[in-house]
């Protein structure tokens, strides 16, 4: 049955990525690679990934660091891969925001399982309408979760930055506090120093806005959190 996740290996171990990736693009996934933290950062900016493999430790930073980071600005699945399998590193992994953790040597069998296993708890992305939604030129469809520019041009989008775009184009000219936000997107509230949303609007905006220092779609109202102020229509 072929299928159509997106899954980015991220291991400073090129023979593991390697592995990694000739076996599950052979069971039919779609997969990029990483070598490192900087290269994570990179992929997570330019592509839609539904799961992360995560090495927990990378030559430029720590990958329980990571999964925090990655979970503040991301719904992604995010397995934690190690080589130690110290309990203590798994809890704090899981408490972090990995869905699953699994050490070395691994079984390919047993990452596959585990990968399906997260991959079908997160289940599918859920919209609320079937129809496209288009502003100003744009196209945001759902049923591909695909952004079309006013040039006929898809634009990429990561997971993040198209479930927020679609919460905004679900709720025109609605003032959305970074709370809102916050629990739509991760079910929780912002803490009173988290600056996630505001990281994920600076990049939706870099996509969208012709000068993302001047925003015409997506304005911030001080104090109060953002509107989305295309006029927007269905179908």
């Amino acid at each position: 049955m072929p299928m159509s996740e997106h899954l980015l290996i991220v291991d400073d171990d090129e023979d593991i990525r390697e592995l990694f990736r000739t076996y599950l693009t052979g069971v039919g996934y779609t997969v990029s690679e990483a070598a490192d933290a900087a290269s994570l950062r990179s992929a997570l900016d330019t592509l839609a990934v539904d799961l992360i493999l995560l090495d927990q430790r990378l030559p430029d930073a720590d990958g329980l660091v990571l999964a925090r980071e990655i979970r503040a600005a991301s719904d992604v699945g995010i397995i934690i891969i190690t080589g130690f399998g110290q309990p203590v590193d798994r809890i704090v992994g899981l408490e972090l925001g990995a869905d699953d953790y699994i050490a070395k040597p691994i079984d390919l069998r047993e990452l596959l399982a585990r990968i399906r296993s997260v991959l079908r708890r997160r289940g599918p992305r859920q919209t609320d309408a079937p129809g496209k939604l288009h502003f100003e030129g744009w196209s945001l469809d759902p049923s591909s979760r695909t952004l079309t520019a006013p040039d006929g041009q898809t634009v990429e989008l990561t997971t993040g930055e198209y479930d927020l775009l679609n919460v905004f184009v679900r709720n025109p000219n609605r003032i959305l506090s970074r709370d809102e936000l916050m629990n739509a997107l991760h079910h929780r509230d912002a803490g009173p120093f988290d600056r996630a949303i505001d990281v994920q609007v600076g990049r939706l905006r870099r996509k969208i806005e012709s000068d993302p220092a001047k925003p015409d779609f997506i304005k911030s109202v001080r104090g109060a959190g953002y509107m989305f102020a295309p006029r927007v229509r269905q179908g």
